[in-house]
Protein backbone atom coordinates (compact mmCIF):
# COMPACT_ATOMS: atom_id res chain seq x y z
CA UNK A 1 0.00 0.00 0.00
CA UNK A 2 1.44 3.30 -0.93
CA UNK A 3 0.41 6.83 0.95
CA UNK A 4 0.08 9.50 -0.73
CA UNK A 5 -0.77 12.61 1.47
CA UNK A 6 -2.43 15.69 -0.86
CA UNK A 7 -1.47 18.70 1.20
CA UNK A 8 -3.72 22.61 0.19
CA UNK A 9 -4.11 24.81 2.78
CA UNK A 10 -7.62 26.34 4.07
CA UNK A 11 -11.06 24.11 4.12
CA UNK A 12 -12.67 27.18 1.68
CA UNK A 13 -13.29 25.63 -1.55
CA UNK A 14 -10.66 26.94 -4.08
CA UNK A 15 -8.27 26.01 -7.39
CA UNK A 16 -6.14 24.53 -4.60
CA UNK A 17 -8.71 22.15 -3.36
CA UNK A 18 -9.87 21.34 -7.33
CA UNK A 19 -6.35 20.35 -8.19
CA UNK A 20 -5.82 18.51 -4.67
CA UNK A 21 -9.42 16.43 -5.71
CA UNK A 22 -8.49 16.41 -9.33
CA UNK A 23 -5.39 14.58 -8.56
CA UNK A 24 -6.45 12.04 -6.14
CA UNK A 25 -9.36 10.95 -8.42
CA UNK A 26 -6.62 10.21 -11.03
CA UNK A 27 -4.60 8.41 -8.81
CA UNK A 28 -7.21 6.37 -6.85
CA UNK A 29 -8.48 5.04 -10.48
CA UNK A 30 -5.14 4.32 -11.77
CA UNK A 31 -3.40 2.67 -8.93
CA UNK A 32 -6.80 1.26 -6.87
CA UNK A 33 -4.06 0.10 -3.78
CA UNK A 34 -2.64 3.50 -3.56
CA UNK A 35 -3.98 4.95 -0.44
CA UNK A 36 -4.50 9.42 -0.84
CA UNK A 37 -5.37 11.39 2.05
CA UNK A 38 -6.20 15.22 1.58
CA UNK A 39 -5.48 17.58 4.52
CA UNK A 40 -6.14 21.51 4.81
CA UNK A 41 -3.07 21.64 6.53
CA UNK A 42 -3.90 25.20 8.49
CA UNK A 43 -7.35 23.46 9.94
CA UNK A 44 -4.89 20.56 10.89
CA UNK A 45 -2.79 22.63 12.87
CA UNK A 46 -5.26 24.53 14.63
CA UNK A 47 -9.38 24.77 13.27
CA UNK A 48 -10.22 28.38 15.25
CA UNK A 49 -7.35 29.94 13.22
CA UNK A 50 -8.20 28.57 9.68
CA UNK A 51 -11.64 29.78 10.27
CA UNK A 52 -10.30 33.31 11.06
CA UNK A 53 -7.82 33.68 8.57
CA UNK A 54 -9.87 32.21 5.60
CA UNK A 55 -13.00 35.18 6.75
CA UNK A 56 -10.44 37.85 6.82
CA UNK A 57 -8.59 36.56 3.77
CA UNK A 58 -12.11 37.26 1.98
CA UNK A 59 -12.97 40.49 4.00
CA UNK A 60 -9.73 41.95 3.04
CA UNK A 61 -9.93 41.52 -0.39
CA UNK A 62 -13.50 42.78 -0.60
CA UNK A 63 -13.09 45.58 1.53
CA UNK A 64 -8.92 46.97 0.38
CA UNK A 65 -8.03 45.26 -2.69
CA UNK A 66 -5.39 47.42 -3.42
CA UNK A 67 -4.02 46.98 0.27
CA UNK A 68 -4.02 43.13 -0.37
CA UNK A 69 -2.02 43.01 -3.43
CA UNK A 70 0.29 45.44 -2.07
CA UNK A 71 1.01 43.49 0.88
CA UNK A 72 0.47 40.29 -1.33
CA UNK A 73 3.12 41.46 -3.78
CA UNK A 74 5.76 42.81 -0.40
CA UNK A 75 5.52 39.08 0.84
CA UNK A 76 4.81 36.42 -1.74
CA UNK A 77 5.92 37.73 -4.74
CA UNK A 78 9.36 36.61 -5.86
CA UNK A 79 10.65 39.66 -7.54
CA UNK A 80 10.81 41.33 -4.01
CA UNK A 81 13.65 38.48 -2.81
CA UNK A 82 14.37 38.32 0.66
CA UNK A 83 10.84 40.11 1.98
CA UNK A 84 9.11 37.72 1.24
CA UNK A 85 8.77 35.03 3.95
CA UNK A 86 10.14 37.81 7.09
CA UNK A 87 6.65 38.19 8.92
CA UNK A 88 5.95 34.69 9.36
CA UNK A 89 9.49 34.19 10.46
CA UNK A 90 8.49 33.46 14.45
CA UNK A 91 5.35 31.38 13.67
CA UNK A 92 8.24 28.51 11.47
CA UNK A 93 8.85 26.42 14.28
CA UNK A 94 5.03 25.65 15.16
CA UNK A 95 3.88 24.79 11.79
CA UNK A 96 6.88 22.79 11.24
CA UNK A 97 6.10 20.71 14.49
CA UNK A 98 2.52 20.33 13.52
CA UNK A 99 3.89 19.28 9.97
CA UNK A 100 6.44 16.85 11.63
CA UNK A 101 3.78 15.25 13.67
CA UNK A 102 1.54 14.95 10.57
CA UNK A 103 4.30 12.98 8.62
CA UNK A 104 4.83 10.71 11.34
CA UNK A 105 1.46 9.77 11.92
CA UNK A 106 0.76 9.33 7.82
CA UNK A 107 4.26 7.68 7.33
CA UNK A 108 3.70 9.04 3.46
CA UNK A 109 5.72 7.70 0.26
CA UNK A 110 4.64 10.94 -1.60
CA UNK A 111 3.76 13.66 -0.61
CA UNK A 112 1.94 16.80 -3.10
CA UNK A 113 1.52 19.99 -1.81
CA UNK A 114 -1.43 22.20 -3.63
CA UNK A 115 -0.65 25.62 -1.88
CA UNK A 116 2.67 27.29 -1.33
CA UNK A 117 3.21 27.80 2.30
CA UNK A 118 3.15 23.19 3.36
CA UNK A 119 5.31 23.35 0.45
CA UNK A 120 7.68 26.13 2.66
CA UNK A 121 7.31 24.24 6.07
CA UNK A 122 8.00 20.58 4.11
CA UNK A 123 10.94 22.59 2.38
CA UNK A 124 12.94 23.79 6.04
CA UNK A 125 12.54 19.94 7.19
CA UNK A 126 13.44 18.08 4.62
CA UNK A 127 16.82 20.14 4.15
CA UNK A 128 17.43 19.11 7.88
CA UNK A 129 16.41 15.71 6.52
CA UNK A 130 13.59 15.74 9.36
CA UNK A 131 11.34 14.47 6.38
CA UNK A 132 12.08 12.44 3.64
CA UNK A 133 9.05 11.68 1.24
CA UNK A 134 9.29 12.89 -2.25
CA UNK A 135 7.42 16.07 -2.18
CA UNK A 136 5.79 17.23 -5.78
CA UNK A 137 5.13 21.09 -5.77
CA UNK A 138 2.33 21.65 -7.91
CA UNK A 139 1.43 25.20 -9.48
CA UNK A 140 -2.06 26.65 -9.76
CA UNK A 141 -1.50 29.64 -10.65
CA UNK A 142 0.36 31.04 -13.81
CA UNK A 143 3.51 32.47 -11.48
CA UNK A 144 5.65 30.81 -8.67
CA UNK A 145 5.09 32.85 -5.80
CA UNK A 146 7.59 33.34 -3.14
CA UNK A 147 6.11 31.34 -0.42
CA UNK A 148 6.56 28.02 -2.60
CA UNK A 149 9.63 25.83 -1.56
CA UNK A 150 11.71 25.80 -4.22
CA UNK A 151 15.03 23.80 -3.30
CA UNK A 152 14.77 20.86 -1.62
CA UNK A 153 11.35 19.98 -3.19
CA UNK A 154 11.81 16.82 -5.31
CA UNK A 155 9.92 17.77 -8.38
CA UNK A 156 7.69 20.86 -9.36
CA UNK A 157 4.81 20.82 -11.78
CA UNK A 158 4.63 24.14 -13.59
CA UNK A 159 2.46 26.14 -15.88
CA UNK A 160 4.77 27.31 -18.30
CA UNK A 161 8.18 27.17 -20.21
CA UNK A 162 9.02 30.41 -18.18
CA UNK A 163 8.55 29.01 -15.45
CA UNK A 164 10.58 26.20 -15.63
CA UNK A 165 13.33 28.35 -16.98
CA UNK A 166 13.00 30.40 -13.75
CA UNK A 167 13.52 27.72 -11.71
CA UNK A 168 17.03 26.74 -13.18
CA UNK A 169 18.26 30.07 -13.63
CA UNK A 170 17.00 31.52 -10.49
CA UNK A 171 17.14 28.23 -7.66
CA UNK A 172 19.26 26.15 -9.85
CA UNK A 173 16.68 23.14 -9.97
CA UNK A 174 17.76 20.64 -11.62
CA UNK A 175 15.84 20.47 -15.15
CA UNK A 176 14.82 16.54 -14.86
CA UNK A 177 12.67 17.51 -10.97
CA UNK A 178 10.98 20.05 -13.49
CA UNK A 179 7.85 19.04 -15.78
CA UNK A 180 6.08 21.52 -18.38
CA UNK A 181 2.23 20.48 -16.84
CA UNK A 182 -0.04 23.57 -17.32
CA UNK A 183 -2.52 24.08 -14.27
CA UNK A 184 -3.73 20.79 -14.12
CA UNK A 185 -8.04 19.77 -14.63
CA UNK A 186 -9.17 17.15 -14.66
CA UNK A 187 -9.40 14.84 -17.30
CA UNK A 188 -13.00 15.18 -18.63
CA UNK A 189 -12.06 18.51 -19.22
CA UNK A 190 -9.32 18.72 -21.42
CA UNK A 191 -11.15 17.88 -24.97
CA UNK A 192 -11.72 20.53 -27.09
CA UNK A 193 -15.44 21.98 -27.73
CA UNK A 194 -16.05 20.60 -31.30
CA UNK A 195 -19.32 21.91 -31.66
CA UNK A 196 -19.92 24.21 -34.80
CA UNK A 197 -22.76 27.10 -34.10
CA UNK A 198 -22.37 28.48 -37.50
CA UNK A 199 -24.40 31.70 -37.72
CA UNK A 200 -26.83 30.63 -34.73
CA UNK A 201 -27.48 33.39 -32.11
CA UNK A 202 -27.80 34.44 -29.73
CA UNK A 203 -24.65 33.74 -28.28
CA UNK A 204 -24.35 31.72 -25.38
CA UNK A 205 -22.05 32.89 -22.55
CA UNK A 206 -20.74 31.35 -18.90
CA UNK A 207 -20.29 33.69 -16.81
CA UNK A 208 -17.78 32.37 -13.72
CA UNK A 209 -17.21 33.88 -10.10
CA UNK A 210 -15.15 30.69 -8.77
CA UNK A 211 -16.39 28.91 -6.05
CA UNK A 212 -17.51 31.49 -3.96
CA UNK A 213 -19.55 33.39 -6.64
CA UNK A 214 -16.90 36.41 -6.70
CA UNK A 215 -16.79 39.03 -9.41
CA UNK A 216 -18.18 41.80 -10.92
CA UNK A 217 -21.59 40.00 -11.74
CA UNK A 218 -24.26 42.44 -11.19
CA UNK A 219 -22.35 45.47 -12.27
CA UNK A 220 -21.59 43.68 -16.06
CA UNK A 221 -25.78 43.22 -15.72
CA UNK A 222 -25.86 46.75 -15.28
CA UNK A 223 -23.69 47.63 -17.92
CA UNK A 224 -25.26 45.72 -20.64
CA UNK A 225 -28.69 47.62 -20.24
CA UNK A 226 -30.34 45.27 -21.12
CA UNK A 227 -29.22 43.66 -24.15
CA UNK A 228 -30.56 40.64 -25.62
CA UNK A 229 -27.77 39.71 -27.45
CA UNK A 230 -26.59 37.15 -25.64
CA UNK A 231 -27.84 34.30 -23.41
CA UNK A 232 -26.28 33.89 -19.70
CA UNK A 233 -25.36 31.35 -18.01
CA UNK A 234 -24.23 32.74 -14.30
CA UNK A 235 -22.33 30.33 -11.95
CA UNK A 236 -22.95 31.47 -8.72
CA UNK A 237 -20.96 28.85 -6.75
CA UNK A 238 -21.78 29.24 -3.16
CA UNK A 239 -22.79 32.74 -3.04
CA UNK A 240 -26.58 32.10 -2.30
CA UNK A 241 -27.41 36.05 -2.64
CA UNK A 242 -26.08 36.52 -6.04
CA UNK A 243 -28.17 33.73 -7.08
CA UNK A 244 -31.45 34.80 -5.47
CA UNK A 245 -30.35 38.17 -6.48
CA UNK A 246 -30.63 37.24 -10.38
CA UNK A 247 -33.08 34.77 -9.51
CA UNK A 248 -35.79 37.44 -8.46
CA UNK A 249 -35.08 39.06 -12.29
CA UNK A 250 -37.11 36.29 -13.99
CA UNK A 251 -34.83 37.12 -17.22
CA UNK A 252 -35.79 33.87 -19.40
CA UNK A 253 -32.44 34.71 -20.78
CA UNK A 254 -30.15 34.72 -17.66
CA UNK A 255 -30.01 31.54 -16.21
CA UNK A 256 -28.45 31.39 -12.42
CA UNK A 257 -26.71 27.62 -11.53
CA UNK A 258 -25.65 27.39 -7.83
CA UNK A 259 -22.08 25.61 -7.32
CA UNK A 260 -21.29 22.36 -9.63
CA UNK A 261 -19.12 19.73 -8.52
CA UNK A 262 -20.47 17.61 -10.88
CA UNK A 263 -17.11 16.92 -13.40
CA UNK A 264 -19.61 15.86 -16.20
CA UNK A 265 -21.91 18.69 -15.73
CA UNK A 266 -19.28 21.06 -15.90
CA UNK A 267 -18.40 20.01 -19.39
CA UNK A 268 -21.47 19.41 -20.69
CA UNK A 269 -21.69 23.07 -19.88
CA UNK A 270 -18.58 24.14 -21.58
CA UNK A 271 -19.33 22.50 -24.33
CA UNK A 272 -22.82 24.55 -24.75
CA UNK A 273 -21.26 28.49 -24.42
CA UNK A 274 -19.75 30.47 -27.12
CA UNK A 275 -17.30 32.24 -24.88
CA UNK A 276 -16.55 32.52 -20.78
CA UNK A 277 -16.30 35.48 -19.01
CA UNK A 278 -14.66 34.82 -15.30
CA UNK A 279 -12.02 35.82 -12.80
CA UNK A 280 -8.33 35.25 -13.93
CA UNK A 281 -8.25 32.30 -11.23
CA UNK A 282 -5.67 29.65 -12.59
CA UNK A 283 -7.62 26.71 -12.73
CA UNK A 284 -10.77 27.52 -14.12
CA UNK A 285 -8.31 29.64 -17.42
CA UNK A 286 -6.68 26.56 -17.50
CA UNK A 287 -10.18 24.68 -17.90
CA UNK A 288 -10.92 27.13 -20.54
CA UNK A 289 -8.06 27.22 -22.39
CA UNK A 290 -8.51 23.57 -22.80
CA UNK A 291 -11.58 23.76 -24.30
CA UNK A 292 -10.45 26.46 -26.55
CA UNK A 293 -13.31 29.53 -25.72
CA UNK A 294 -12.77 32.97 -26.00
CA UNK A 295 -11.81 34.02 -22.72
CA UNK A 296 -13.29 37.59 -21.01
CA UNK A 297 -12.81 38.92 -17.81
CA UNK A 298 -14.57 41.56 -16.27
CA UNK A 299 -12.39 42.09 -12.90
CA UNK A 300 -9.94 40.25 -10.75
CA UNK A 301 -9.46 39.50 -6.98
CA UNK A 302 -6.07 41.14 -5.82
CA UNK A 303 -3.06 39.39 -5.31
CA UNK A 304 -2.60 36.01 -7.40
CA UNK A 305 -5.72 36.60 -9.61
CA UNK A 306 -3.56 40.49 -10.88
CA UNK A 307 -0.72 38.81 -11.48
CA UNK A 308 -1.83 35.96 -12.93
CA UNK A 309 -4.21 38.56 -15.59
CA UNK A 310 -0.95 39.97 -16.10
CA UNK A 311 0.53 36.82 -17.91
CA UNK A 312 -2.66 36.28 -19.65
CA UNK A 313 -2.61 39.80 -20.78
CA UNK A 314 0.98 39.06 -22.26
CA UNK A 315 0.20 35.85 -23.88
CA UNK A 316 -3.28 37.19 -25.64
CA UNK A 317 -4.96 34.06 -23.85
CA UNK A 318 -7.51 36.53 -22.08
CA UNK A 319 -9.52 39.66 -23.35
CA UNK A 320 -9.76 42.16 -20.50
CA UNK A 321 -13.15 43.97 -20.77
CA UNK A 322 -12.80 46.13 -17.62
CA UNK A 323 -12.45 50.21 -18.22
CA UNK A 324 -14.51 49.57 -21.52
CA UNK A 325 -17.19 51.42 -21.73
CA UNK A 326 -19.12 48.89 -24.09
CA UNK A 327 -18.76 45.11 -23.31
CA UNK A 328 -21.22 44.44 -26.21
CA UNK A 329 -19.49 45.46 -28.80
CA UNK A 330 -16.08 44.18 -27.96
CA UNK A 331 -17.80 40.57 -27.02
CA UNK A 332 -19.38 40.18 -30.68
CA UNK A 333 -16.81 41.89 -32.25
CA UNK A 334 -14.61 38.54 -30.91
CA UNK A 335 -17.40 36.06 -31.73
CA UNK A 336 -18.37 37.14 -35.07
CA UNK A 337 -14.45 38.04 -36.45
CA UNK A 338 -12.69 34.96 -37.64
CA UNK A 339 -9.70 36.39 -38.10
CA UNK A 340 -9.51 37.43 -34.41
CA UNK A 341 -10.64 33.99 -33.41
CA UNK A 342 -8.26 32.35 -35.52
CA UNK A 343 -5.40 34.40 -34.01
CA UNK A 344 -6.92 33.68 -30.19
CA UNK A 345 -6.53 30.01 -31.26
CA UNK A 346 -2.88 30.11 -32.46
CA UNK A 347 -1.98 31.87 -28.69
CA UNK A 348 -3.56 29.19 -27.51
CA UNK A 349 -1.95 26.36 -29.49
CA UNK A 350 0.85 28.28 -28.25
CA UNK A 351 0.51 27.76 -24.79
CA UNK A 352 -0.38 24.23 -25.50
CA UNK A 353 2.64 23.49 -27.31
CA UNK A 354 4.94 24.10 -24.49
CA UNK A 355 3.33 21.61 -22.31
CA UNK A 356 5.83 18.55 -21.94
CA UNK A 357 3.08 15.94 -20.38
CA UNK A 358 0.05 16.22 -18.16
CA UNK A 359 -0.17 16.48 -14.40
CA UNK A 360 -1.62 12.87 -14.39
CA UNK A 361 1.01 11.23 -17.02
CA UNK A 362 3.67 13.01 -14.69
CA UNK A 363 2.21 11.39 -11.52
CA UNK A 364 1.77 8.32 -13.10
CA UNK A 365 5.66 7.51 -14.03
CA UNK A 366 6.36 8.84 -10.43
CA UNK A 367 4.38 6.49 -8.91
CA UNK A 368 5.78 3.46 -11.38
CA UNK A 369 9.03 4.50 -10.51
CA UNK A 370 8.01 4.44 -6.73
CA UNK A 371 6.53 0.73 -7.68
CA UNK A 372 9.71 -0.42 -9.61
CA UNK A 373 12.12 0.29 -6.73
CA UNK A 374 10.25 -0.81 -3.89
CA UNK A 375 8.45 -3.88 -5.40
CA UNK A 376 5.18 -2.66 -4.28
CA UNK A 377 2.17 -4.18 -6.70
CA UNK A 378 0.07 -0.92 -6.87
CA UNK A 379 -2.03 -2.52 -10.08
Amino acid sequence: MMRILVLPLFQMSSGHHKVADTLIDFLQKQFPTVLCKKVDFLSYCNEYIEKVISEMYLRWIRSHPKLYHHVYKTLMYPDFGRLEFVHLEPWLPYFEHKMKKMVEKEQPQLIICTHSFPSRILQRLKKRKVVKAPVINVYTDFFMNGIWGKRGIDYHFVPHADAKRELITKYHIKEEQIIVTGIPVHEKLMSKKVENRGKRRPFHLLLAGGNQGLGNMIDFFEKMEGSRAFQYSVLCGTNKKLYEEISSWRQPHIRPLPYISDIEEMNCLYHEVDAVITKPGGVTVSEVLHKRLPLFTIGYLPGQEQINLRYLEEKGLIYNLSGLDDYEQRILHVLNDEVEQNRFYKRIAEYFSQIEKTAQDALKEIVMVYERENHVLLK
